[in-house]
C-alpha cells in the first residue's frame, strides 16, 4: 500500500494537519551553523491497540544518559536527507527495517538551540512492525512500543519545570518519564490526532535532578538531537514565514 490507504483515522489525522501542529512555545531563528537531524515519529498497531515507538538512552551516554527519545540522530554522508537519516537511526537503535516502514510525511522543522541542531521530524506507519531491539547496547537502553491510549490516559499526564523556568508537558509511561522535545512532540500529536483527552494541567512537578545538565552553548559537541535538551526544545512556526516541508502528505 502506498500514500494513507488503509491508515487509521487517527494517523489521517495527523497527516492532515502536518502543516499547522499544534506546538506550544515559540521556536527561535535558527544559525547559520545548525547542522541538520531527523527523528523518525514511527506509528503502528501493536498487541495493545496503536502504538508509537521511544527508545531509552543509555545511562552512560555523556548527554541525555536514560532519557526516552524518538529514534534519530544526524545526517550523515549520502543519507537521503530527512527520511533517510531518520530510518538509518531507527535501524541502528531499534533494529528497524527501513523497508517495513511506510514514510507519509514530515513536520515542521524544530531548531534546538542547545545543541545548535535543526531537527525534521519523520513520520511513518509500519505495515507489517516487527519486533523492536536494542541496536548499539552503547548508545540505548531499552526499546519501546508505547501504547497511544496510555500516552493520552490523563493518570499519565502532568507537566514538569526546570530550574531556568521552562514548564512543559511530560508522561509517564512504559516506566519512562517523557519529557522536553520528545514530550512536546507528542502532546502536540495526540492533539492534532483527535486522541488528546482533559488533563490536569495545573499538576506541575519539579524536573527530577538527574534529568539535570548544565546549558550547553550551540555548537559546544553537546548534540544528540534525539534526546531533549536542558531548554525549551519545542516550538510554534518560525515567525518570517511557513514551516519547512520537506515530504508532502500523500
Amino acid at each position: 500500500m502506498t500514500g494513507t490507504d488503509g491508515l487509521p483515522d487517527y494517523l489521517r489525522r495527523l497527516v492532515d494537519r502536518a502543516d499547522a501542529l499544534p506546538l506550544r512555545h515559540r521556536m527561535p531563528q535558527a544559525t547559520a551553523t545548525a547542522r541538520r537531524s531527523a527523528v523518525l515519529i514511527l506509528f503502528g498497531e501493536g498487541p495493545e491497540g496503536p502504538d508509537v515507538l521511544l527508545i531509552e538512552k543509555s545511562p552512560h551516554l555523556r548527554s541525555h544518559a536514560g532519557q526516552p527519545a524518538f529514534p534519530g540522530g544526524g545526517v550523515d554522508p549520502g543519507d537521503d536527507f530527512p527520511v533517510g537519516t531518520a530510518l538509518r537511526e531507527a535501524q541502528e537503535e531499534a533494529g528497524v527495517d527501513p523497508d517495513s516502514v511506510r514514510v507519509l510525511t514530515t513536520l515542521q522543522e524544530l531548531f534546538l538551540p542547545p545543541s545548535n541542531r535543526l531537527v525534521v521530524p519523520v513520520v511513518g506507519w509500519w505495515d507489517d512492525g516487527d519486533e523492536v531491539s536494542v541496536g548499539d547496547p552503547a548508545e540505548v537502553a531499552r526499546v519501546a512500543r508505547v501504547p497511544l491510549a496510555e500516552l493520552a490516559d490523563p493518570a499519565n499526564r502532568y507537566r514538569l519545570r526546570h530550574p531556568v523556568g521552562y514548564v512543559g508537558p511530560a508522561f509517564c509511561v512504559a516506566d519512562m518519564e517523557v519529557w522536553g522535545f520528545t514530550a512536546g512532540l507528542l502532546d502536540a500529536i495526540l492533539e492534532a490526532a483527535g486522541l488528546a483527552r482533559p488533563w490536569d494541567r495545573d499538576d506541575v512537578r519539579p524536573l527530577p535532578d538527574s534529568a539535570i545538565r548544565p546549558y550547553t552553548l550551540p555548537g559546544s559537541g553537546d548534540d544528540d538531537p534525539a534526546g531533549d535538551a536542558a531548554a525549551p526544545t519545542v516550538a510554534d512556526p518560525a515567525p518570517d514565514g511557513p514551516p519547512t516541508r520537506t515530504v508532502r502528505p500523500r
